[in-house]
């Protein structure tokens, strides 16, 4: 869009109405219905927003209601292949614990800890298994609760702890092909998921190396004698066969990626080799799954079956442990397919209505250069977790925003999707009201204000985003027409 082509354009005020109704409805989900903010409570505050788009549109401007099914058309078979991503990501997620993959990394990991190293060892570990299971609220509530026991016994602040544990379990998720939002942030922006994941070495890479040595410089001040964890370590052993052969699977898909092979493909053929891992070394507990008290071909196939497509709960005799190794497999991505759905929904009819275009333009004037576009797009995304309260709708209006102009300017998509999961991603849980900071504060029991100050990758990273455009670390611009704004 041409910053000065407001022809036809609905007017400023008549455009908010929609994003005003939903930041409105949403506030009131957060209020009142926080546990079903993922659960169908947002995803009707979407549809209700879409709705009073639609009627303002056809009444005020006579948009007729065919343009809006087809643009819902084409923006929900364009995200086709996305949510069977999705879904690949639950079936890889739950088949590399049911397997032995995360429980053998958590079994190794957690036993190198020590005062002085805890903070970075414990950012580290937060991070490797946010890596694996594609997930930062998993990590932070199994894993993330342990390791805030550990450094309670160590001596150090909880608000310590939680930063590095926070810092890592979004540095993870933000990295992962299994993590929704990093699947939703370069779907968005049409990138290869891939890709995406490349360039945002740039900015991750140095953001989360400055994070490491913070903690490692504040752990220099703790001293004491390193804490047991026999019965988390027993409890992993006790009911998986731990076993470095397991890691074959991880490195496995490491060849793939390397390899460049298309997303879904890696996913599915990842998926069936921590299958075949799972069938050799958990026999016996894949079989439980499968409810079968012995090992048969059928309790092995109906334990992989259930394993893929719903949920499982695998008893170690440790409440916490039993929080960690639990999958959702296939189902446990539904709410977030829903909420793209509806979400995708609403963006449709906001662009097919012309009212985010009206919207945006105000934005687009203050864009002169690169650096000025990421600048905007990381600042936006800060503003849209702010105001929205949630990371999936933020990053979404985030890359709506500003995909033409990127795209006019000749940029790549992962430079957008980059921008955006630098900001909208990384930055939804140091904000108290939105459903990541809710959720971790309460899961930790430290208030967000007061950890927020030592979650240094999500404060580092929307600034080296900007600092790295600065410098020209930006992917290789697209061959663009004669239009195109240099």
């Amino acid at each position: 869009m041409r910053i000065d082509d407001t022809k036809n354009l609905p007017p400023l005020w008549l455009s908010a109405i929609p994003l005003i109704t939903l930041v409105a409805l949403i506030i009131i989900v957060l209020i009142y219905m926080p546990d079903d903010a993922l659960g169908g409570a947002s995803q009707l505050a979407l549809i209700v927003a879409s709705s009073v788009c639609v009627a303002i549109s056809m009444l005020w401007c006579h948009t007729p209601w065919e343009t809006f099914e087809e643009g819902i058309k084409k923006t929900v078979g364009d995200a086709a292949i996305s949510i069977l991503i999705l879904l690949m990501i639950g079936v890889m997620s739950s088949t590399w614990m049911v397997s032995g993959v995360v429980p053998t990394f958590i079994y190794y990991g957690v036993q190198f800890m020590s005062p002085t190293f805890f903070l970075p060892c414990a950012c580290i570990i937060s991070a490797l298994i946010s890596v694996m299971t594609g997930t930062s609220w998993t990590t932070i509530a199994t894993i993330g609760i342990a390791l805030l026991g550990i450094g309670n016994a160590l001596g150090i602040p909880e608000a310590l702890s939680a930063g590095a544990i926070i810092s890592g379990a979004y540095f993870g998720d933000k990295m992962s092909p299994m993590s929704d939002t990093t699947v939703l942030a370069s779907s968005m922006a049409s990138a290869d998921l891939f890709s995406h994941i490349r360039y945002m070495m740039y900015t991750t890479a140095p953001s989360i190396t400055i994070s490491l040595l913070l903690y490692l410089f504040i752990g220099l001040g703790f001293s004491g004698t390193d804490m047991e964890i026999t019965t988390y370590t027993e409890g992993l052993s006790g009911t998986f066969n731990i076993t470095l052969w397991t890691m074959l699977v991880p490195l496995f898909t490491a060849v793939l990626i390397y390899k460049k092979v298309s997303s879904m493909l890696t996913l599915i053929l990842s998926s069936c080799f921590a299958c075949l891992c799972a069938l050799f070394t958990q026999s016996s507990l894949v079989a439980g799954i499968g409810g079968g008290s012995e090992v048969t071909a059928s309790s092995l196939l109906s334990g992989i079956m259930t394993t893929c497509y719903t949920s499982t709960n695998i008893d170690t005799g440790v409440a916490e442990i039993n929080n960690l190794v639990s999958t959702r497999g296939m189902a446990g991505m539904l709410n977030t397919v829903w909420l793209i759905l509806c979400a995708m929904c609403f963006g449709s009819c906001m662009v097919t209505s012309q009212m985010l275009k009206s919207l945006t333009r105000i934005l687009l004037r203050a864009i002169h250069s690169t650096v000025s576009l990421v600048t905007s797009t990381v600042c936006s995304g800060l503003l849209l977790n702010m105001v929205m309260g949630d990371q999936f709708l933020s990053i979404i209006m985030n890359a709506s925003i500003f995909r033409e102009e990127y795209e006019r300017r000749g940029y790549r998509p992962e430079l957008l999707s980059r921008s955006t999961e630098d900001s909208s991603t990384v930055t939804s849980v140091l904000v108290p009201w939105t459903a990541c900071g809710m959720t971790q504060s309460t899961v930790l029991g430290v208030p967000t204000i007061v950890y927020l100050p030592f979650c240094f990758f999500n404060l580092i990273s929307p600034v080296m985003s900007c600092i790295v455009a600065a410098l020209g670390f930006v992917p290789t611009p697209q061959k663009t027409n004669e239009n195109t704004i240099k």
